[in-house]
């Protein structure tokens, strides 16, 4: 099985596209987790590919107190750069806004919380928050009718709490019209 972004050269591709535009060396773990915030790679294309692009020189390893930071080598700039166009346009500007704002998260350690009971009509309550620096920056509870919804909405809210905190952020503030428009 392969990736839905194509073969392994375009995994290549996406992960140098990605690395160049962030052009701050990251761990593997926070490289991994910036590429899985889509769908577009498997981890397994993404673990066989990564090796292989530090092995060809297109990505660098430094050290740092035992840790080890990968950054893109100017020859894995000049790949990213030349050969970009042959993924979707649509496809890396989604992917790296997704990153960012995973690392944007990330920097400021904005941890995430969400839980689930059912309540006594037989519907769930299902409850989310955000903390930065031990402040609830966001919260929320909601009342939905099936265990299989809010099991769905848990799994959202795990995935992608920045997406969530910065569309309510924007509803709220009135800057999403087309969602009020029926």
């Amino acid at each position: 099985m392969s990736s839905p972004i194509g073969d392994r050269r375009n995994v290549k591709i996406f992960v140098l596209y990605l690395m160049e535009n962030i052009n701050y060396p990251l761990d593997f773990v926070t490289i991994n987790d910036i590429v899985m915030q889509t769908d577009y790679i498997i981890y397994l294309d993404f673990a066989e590919c990564f090796h292989q692009m530090v092995d060809d020189g297109l990505v660098i390893v430094t050290e740092e107190n035992g840790d080890k930071y990968y950054h893109i080598s100017e020859r894995g700039r000049v790949v990213a750069r030349e050969l970009k166009s042959d993924i979707l346009p649509s496809i890396l500007d989604e992917s790296l806004r997704y990153a960012l704002r995973y690392l944007d998260f990330k920097r400021r350690n904005i941890t995430s919380r969400c839980s689930s009971e059912r309540i006594e009509d037989g519907r769930y309550r299902i409850e989310c928050s955000l903390t930065e620096k031990g402040v609830v920056i966001y919260s929320t509870s909601l009342v939905v009718d099936t265990e299989e919804r809010v099991e769905r909405m848990k799994e959202t809210f795990r995935d992608r709490p920045e997406v969530i905190f910065r569309g309510v952020n924007a509803l709220l503030a009135g800057q999403v019209n087309y969602l009020f428009d029926f």
